[in-house]
């Protein structure tokens, strides 16, 4: 057991407290991290992290301790290896989706999307070469039919919007 899940245990508790252990102030808080950039203890440090030789923390866009902890607290309540914490549902997609395909690859999705997530599949995928194919996602017979050997991804929102479906 790790040392942050050490103490940490039931479903209740990780909501609370996965992913942090109190540091030298004690507080049991997750402290907020409001910066951007850090300092590095030599050149040879700095390097070693923007070259990901080793972890740890760049500047805030990258990785940010408040964020770590969130994202450690999140793959403990789901048993994941890891997560990822971004700055919107379109970001989530976006990355979802870069990271399955690629150019003259495509994915299924369901036709009832929020207005962003629509565009982003309709207008700006294409600009990568990814295309989109738009189903009724309720009927499982027409998303297997949309499905070829260059399908990556089968997309749709928990409650789609703004249909509610």
């Amino acid at each position: 057991m790790s040392k942050s899940t050490k103490f940490v245990r039931g479903f209740e508790s990780i909501c609370l407290h996965g992913g942090y252990l109190p540091d030298a102030t004690t507080s049991r808080g997750v402290p907020l991290y409001r910066t951007a950039p850090y300092v590095f203890d030599s050149s040879e440090k700095a390097a070693s992290l923007f070259g990901l030789k080793e972890l740890g923390n760049i500047y805030s866009r990258l990785m940010n301790p408040t964020q770590d902890v969130l994202e450690k607290r999140f793959s403990m309540m789901e048993g994941a290896a890891a997560s990822l914490a971004v700055s919107s549902g379109t970001a989530a997609a976006f990355y979802s989706v870069i990271n399955v395909a690629e150019q003259g690859d495509n994915i299924i999705s369901a036709r009832n999307l929020y207005g962003g997530t629509y565009t982003q599949f309709n207008d700006i995928l294409p600009k990568f070469g990814i295309t989109t194919k738009f189903v009724d996602i309720c009927d499982p017979k027409k998303v297997t039919a949309a499905i070829d050997d260059k399908t990556k991804a089968i997309f749709c929102e928990t409650v789609s919007n703004p249909a509610m479906e």
